[in-house]
């Protein structure tokens, strides 16, 4: 479907939302803009009552896939080829709008110059995450307030640093929007994981722009357990590490990097008189949380010389392992 009478559409994949989810759809069906835009769900096999939410919402278009045909790549293209707006808004069932101009201030963003591509926009934390997920993520964010858009700007410094390539991949279809025309000519890769980021690389390359909107913003933040925080590290270093070629990270630099954020954690628990707000035991689990990170990224970068059944273990995603 391209009939772009609408301005903006905005998908949402779902599989067994969970709770937060309603608060999700209500916060998107009350955007606020100037134009008209619509509201697609495509569901991969939901059995906790998704489904049933989604119709309670005649406005909103639903679509069920078999589990089987879900992949992140593939049913995001899926969804876009069902959708008929001259944007594409993409978040994920626990992502939350922050307020009722979201939308607006992403298309605001695109709109800046017909180059842009692609614009992801700020993430923060959900209510329930620890000071030190909440101050991550606002470091993590603010680094994009000095170039909020970029292009393949320096050919040789794009060829000899990987920083830099790292800086023009990142996207995150938590909380983006894409311009319809040049999905049109590239699609998102059909990959099972970092499918935004391979997106970005290949619309850098062909010479657009990407944009950074810090007024779109979202919640969204996870509270893993120890071995999940092993798994998930693992999964992205791992597909980051495939996709891009970047480079191995070596044992002693990954401990050297453990070392470096335990003290930043803790300095910055002491530095804002933090202490009563973060929990004994959270304070005590730091230290952990960061070993998993580092140590899952570590074992992720290699591998593909880690044993078949080793890889499985460590993996959350397990479809990644067969690639």
């Amino acid at each position: 479907m391209n009939n772009t009478s609408y301005k903006a559409t905005v998908v949402i994949p779902t599989k067994n939302a969970g709770l937060l989810f309603e608060l999700v759809l209500q916060q998107v069906l009350q955007q606020e803009t100037s134009w008209p835009f619509e509201v697609l769900v495509v569901d991969s096999g939901s059995s906790d009552g998704t489904v049933e939410l989604i119709r309670k919402y005649p406005s909103v278009r639903l679509i069920e896939i078999l589990p089987t045909d879900f992949g992140h790549g593939k049913t995001r293209n899926f969804a876009v080829e069902n959708s008929s707006g001259e944007f594409i808004a993409m978040i994920t069932q626990d992502a939350l709008p922050t307020n009722k101009f979201w939308l607006a201030e992403m298309v605001l963003a695109i709109e800046q110059d017909a180059r842009i591509a692609g614009v992801f926009g700020r993430h923060i934390a959900h209510t329930d995450a620890n000071l030190f997920t909440r101050k991550e993520l606002i470091a993590h964010f603010s680094g994009f307030l000095s170039q909020p858009i970029v292009n393949l700007d320096d050919p040789a410094r794009y060829l000899r640093d990987e920083g830099y390539r790292q800086f023009l991949y990142f996207f995150s279809d938590n909380n983006a929007l894409i311009r319809r025309s040049v999905w049109e000519k590239i699609p998102y890769p059909e990959v099972d994981f970092a499918e935004d980021q391979a997106w970005a690389k290949l619309i850098i390359e062909a010479g657009y722009h990407k944009a950074y909107a810090d007024n779109a913003v979202v919640a969204h933040s996870h509270n893993y357990g120890l071995f999940e925080r092993l798994q998930r590290s693992f999964d992205e270093s791992y597909a980051l590490q495939r996709l891009f070629n970047y480079q191995k990270l070596g044992f002693f630099n990954a401990m050297k990097s453990f070392l470096a954020i335990t003290r930043r954690d803790l300095k910055l628990a002491l530095q804002e008189n933090s202490i009563s707000e973060v929990d004994k035991k959270t304070l005590l689990r730091m230290p952990l949380e960061n070993l998993m990170r580092l140590l899952g990224s570590y074992l992720g970068s290699h591998g593909k010389s880690i044993p078949h059944s080793l890889r499985i273990f460590l993996s959350r995603d397990k479809k990644l392992m067969n690639l």
